[in-house]
C-alpha cells in the first residue's frame, strides 16, 4: 500500500481489519480481507478529514467483501440487490438509492457507486433529502467495483453517459436523471 497514513489511523485500520477477519470468519481467507481493506484505503485516501478514513474503508471493504461473495454464491442473497450509478455518486444514484431503502422497508438491498467519485456528497442534495425526512448526512462517495455489479440483480445508471461492466443474468436501466446541480 503506498498511502502514506498517521500511525494512529494505521492502527486503526489494523483493528479493523481484525473485525473484519472476525466477521468473514470462514468465508474469507485474511489474505483477501487484508487485500480488500488496502485496496478500499487506496480509494479513501484523499478524504479531507483523514480522521474519517478508517470508517470509509470499514464500510466500504465490509459492503465489497459481502457483494463479492454473494456475486460468487459464497453468501446467500437474502433480497434482491439493486445497484445506482452515477458519475460522481453525490448526488444522483445518492438520492435514488435513499428514496428505494425507505420506500423498499428492507424488500430490497441497495447500493450506490460513481464510475469517478467526489470526495464527498453533494451538500445540497444532502440538505434536500433531510427536507422531505431523509438523512444521508452519513453516506459517502464510493467507487464503482465489478464486485458491487456481480451482486446487483438490477443495475441503473443515472443518465450520465457512465458504462458499467455487463455481467450476464442482470437487468440493465438508464434513467435519464437531470444533475442536481
Amino acid at each position: 500500500m503506498d498511502v502514506q497514513l498517521d500511525p494512529e489511523t494505521i492502527a486503526h485500520l489494523d483493528r479493523l481489519q481484525l473485525d473484519l477477519q472476525k466477521e468473514f470468519a470462514g468465508i474469507f481467507s485474511p489474505e483477501t480481507i487484508e487485500r480488500f481493506v488496502n485496496e478500499s484505503t487506496e480509494q479513501f485516501s484523499g478524504v479531507k478529514i483523514q480522521a474519517y478514513v478508517p470508517v470509509f474503508v470499514k464500510r466500504f471493504a465490509r459492503e465489497r467483501l459481502r457483494a463479492y461473495g454473494q456475486g460468487h454464491g459464497i453468501i446467500k442473497k437474502e433480497v434482491p440487490e439493486v445497484l445506482f450509478v452515477c458519475t460522481h455518486n453525490a448526488g444522483r444514484s445518492q438520492m435514488a438509492m435513499a428514496f428505494l431503502v425507505k420506500t423498499a422497508e428492507g424488500r430490497v438491498h441497495v447500493r450506490s457507486a460513481g464510475s469517478t467519485p467526489a470526495l464527498e456528497i453533494n451538500a445540497a442534495v444532502v440538505e434536500v433529502m433531510a427536507e422531505v425526512g431523509i438523512d444521508i448526512s452519513q453516506e459517502y462517495a464510493k467507487p464503482l467495483t465489478n464486485e458491487v455489479v456481480e451482486a446487483a440483480d438490477f443495475v441503473i445508471t443515472m443518465g450520465c453517459g457512465d458504462a458499467c461492466p455487463i455481467y450476464p443474468g442482470k437487468i440493465y436501466e438508464d434513467w435519464d436523471v437531470a444533475d442536481p446541480e
